[in-house]
Order: structure tokens, then C-alpha cells, then sequence
């Protein structure tokens, strides 16, 4: 199939970007790595009026490392954080997630500000987001914005995003050395979408859980942190009963429908199994860390 007409725009810096955005008047799409805009033209599912280039943009596509923080430019491709070497020393759980995106072609073109903003609920990267306390860097004609992943995505393909409103950054607060992390997903193929993905971190002090975070895609119409299971490995060892009990409450937190790739049940499954092998290995990783 083919796409419907469109004008087509190349903006050579942000400002002019958000300003043709604007005088789309909500007719208007962003065009970044293309890897869900473009099938999504293909069906008609969209109808732009105008498609926004912004490939042309110089500065958009970096990893910075910038003291507390790491910064990656918009038009950042998924295989560059899957291959950085600073990601890999301070966010490596970021690292193992990128791995699991599609196919290398896919990766080659992909964008993490794309990725962002299409917000598919089984996409690894909003759910990294979510589970690294990342903040959005958001531009638009009245100037530029953050926000916290936590208040961006709002549901299914839905975000906190105005017409005029482009992401140009994300921010990662750095992961200490000592912490543990682990990353588990399940897919009918490798590079499918995951029918269930759960990322985790652990923060271990004295032997117990100073800090637990706990992040599930593919399983609810967004990616959703499980907030009751972190609260309950807060302070305490994982042994077997914490990890039980995080392990439901992480299951009881999503809300997955039936599809023609799983029932709501087998996601709920996926999601308590995943929990407990994301759990064991950041549990693991902490303690060989201390």
C-alpha cells in the first residue's frame, strides 16, 4: 500500500521544526527513524498533512555523559545505546534492554525520541524510562520544557505530547556501581514484540534492599512500574517469601488484554515468572557488586 498525500517538510533546527509543527494545527507528524510512522502511513492509518523531517536537525543525536546524568539526543538510534560504552558503564541494564528491540536493521534506524512519543505499549524503551526515573526534554514554539517519564505516558500509543511539541532529550540519572539489575522478556520470535518484558534494580545496603524498582511492558496499555511490589522488598533480604510476595504483587499490578498472541492470563504469568528471574539476577549482581 501506499501512503496518502502529504506535504513534505525539512527543518534544519528545532525552533523550525516546533514552528512548521504549529502550522499544522494538529495536521502535522514528526518523521524520525520512520520504523512505526512509516507502516502506519503505509495503512492509512494516518493521514498527516504535513510530515516533518527532522533527520537534518544537527544535534540531536548523541549520549552524553554529564555528571550525574546521562543526556541522549532524540535522534539517538537504539543500536547506539545498545553499543555505548558509557551507557553500558552507567546504565547497563539500558544496555541488555536495547538488545531485545526488534532487529539490528530495525535498531540501525529506530529513534529513542520516536520511540518515545509512538509510546507502544510493548516497547522496551518507555518501560527503561519508567524504570530509570528518566526525565523528557520537550520543545515547542513557547520554549522548552521537562517532564518525568512517569507523567508522559498516558496510554496506549498516548502521551503527554501537544501537536507543537517535539522530544529532543531524555535524561538518566546515573546507577551507582554497587547496584544490582536484571532484565527478562519473553517473545514468540526473537525480535518480536514482547508478549511481557520486566526490568528491575536493587539497591542492597547491609545485605538487605535499600531500594527496589520494578518496570513491566507488553502487559497493561502502557508500561507501568509495580510501586506495592517495590514497597514490599524495601528493607528486608530477598529470600524466598519476599520474592513470593513481589512477585504477586507484580502480577496483580497489570491489567493485560487478550490477543491473538496471548490470553490476559499468560501475560499475568509472564509477568510474575519474569519478576522473579529479573528480581534473582539483580539480587545476584548486587551482591558479587558489594
Amino acid at each position: 500500500m501506499k501512503p496518502p498525500p502529504f506535504e513534505y517538510r525539512v527543518p534544519d533546527s528545532v525552533e523550525a521544526a516546533v514552528a512548521m509543527l504549529a502550522e499544522g494545527g494538529g495536521e502535522a507528524k514528526v518523521l524520525a527513524g520512520g520504523q512505526s510512522l512509516v507502516p502506519m502511513l503505509n495503512f492509512r492509518l494516518l493521514r498527516p498533512a504535513i510530515l516533518v523531517d527532522i533527520n537534518r536537525i544537527p544535534g540531536l543525536s548523541y549520549i552524553r555523559d554529564d555528571g550525574d546524568v546521562i543526556r541522549v539526543g532524540a535522534l539517538t538510534r537504539h543500536y547506539q545505546l545498545e553499543t555505548s560504552p558509557v551507557i553500558f558503564e552507567h546504565l547497563p541494564v539500558l544496555s541488555a534492554a536495547m538488545a531485545h528491540v526488534a532487529h539490528l536493521a530495525i535498531r540501525n534506524r529506530g529513534t529513542i525520541g520516536g520511540s518515545l512519543s509512538h509510546a507502544d505499549p510493548a516497547a522496551e524503551l518507555p518501560m527503561m524510562a519508567l524504570l530509570l526515573d528518566a526525565m523528557l526534554g520537550i520543545a515547542s514554539p513557547q520554549g522548552r520544557r521537562s517532564v518525568a517519564a512517569r507523567d508522559f505516558f498516558l496510554g496506549a500509543l498516548s502521551v503527554g505530547l501537544e501537536p507543537d511539541e517535539l522530544v529532543t532529550e531524555m535524561a538518566f540519572p546515573k546507577l551507582p556501581p554497587s547496584i544490582g539489575w536484571g532484565f527478562e522478556e519473553v517473545s514468540r520470535r526473537h525480535g518480536d514484540f514482547a508478549l511481557a518484558a520486566v526490568a528491575a534494580t536493587l539497591t542492597v545496603r547491609d545485605g538487605t534492599i535499600a531500594e527496589a524498582r520494578i518496570a513491566i511492558a507488553g502487559a497493561d496499555d502502557r508500561a507501568v512500574r509495580a510501586t506495592e511490589a517495590e514497597a514490599l522488598l524495601a528493607g528486608r533480604a530477598l529470600d524466598q517469601a519476599s520474592l513470593d510476595a513481589a512477585c504477586e504483587a507484580a502480577r496483580a499490578c497489570v491489567s493485560p488484554n487478550t490477543d491473538l498472541h496471548a490470553s490476559s492470563d499468560y501475560r499475568r504469568h509472564l509477568v510474575e515468572v519474569l519478576t522473579a528471574k529479573a528480581l534473582d539476577a539483580a539480587w545476584r549482581r548486587a551482591r558479587e557488586a558489594a
